[in-house]
């Protein structure tokens, strides 16, 4: 028996190698959607911070994250609620999320603006992103601890928990008014 290939299965095969892979990118809400989505009935003001070395060496300490704080993302609200916007890595690209504080210091909630992973998006659903309510910097605020991960999301799980508790240290430190 003599074997011919088939030239169509050839091609195909070809064609599937040279496929580019996609990945389950999606922008889930902008900025002011966030804003409205957290606090559905207040005003924000941008409320630019710079940083001091200083606090920013106590953000990554307290959260692991590493690259710096963007400071332009940030915004309060006339009864001291802020809004503020970051950036973790997931296992390989950037999620874009935000972070609503109450005027007492707790999370009110969190919302993922943008997700460019192939695998973990779980993460965006609101059962996962509930645990975070109420949670202020004195919390553990870190996976398996205070917060369940989701299998096939590990890496986004833990960036993400560790994300917002430096965005809560952040708050301790910087933003939250001083006791007279």
């Amino acid at each position: 028996m003599k074997w011919n290939p088939n030239p169509l299965l050839a091609l195909t095969g070809v064609a599937l190698v040279g496929a580019p892979i996609y990945a389950h990118a999606k922008i889930y809400v902008s900025a002011d959607q966030a804003q409205k989505l957290i606090f559905p009935n207040k005003q924000f003001t941008k409320y630019p911070l710079v940083l001091t070395e200083d606090v920013q060496d106590k953000m990554q300490s307290a959260s692991s994250v590493s690259h710096p704080f963007k400071g332009d993302r940030t915004w309060k609200a006339a009864d001291g609620s802020w809004f503020i916007v970051d950036e973790v890595v997931g296992k390989h690209e950037m999620i874009t999320y935000a972070v609503g504080i109450n005027p007492n210091g707790t999370v009110q909630n969190i919302e993922i603006m943008e997700y460019v992973e192939s695998y973990g998006y779980e993460v965006a659903e609101d059962s996962w992103r509930k645990q975070f309510v109420g949670k202020t910097a004195e919390d553990p605020i870190k996976l398996k601890k205070d917060i369940q991960n989701i299998s096939g999301a590990t890496l986004s799980c833990k960036h993400l928990t560790d994300g917002v508790k430096r965005i809560m240290v952040m708050y301790e430190l910087a933003l939250k008014p001083k006791s007279k």
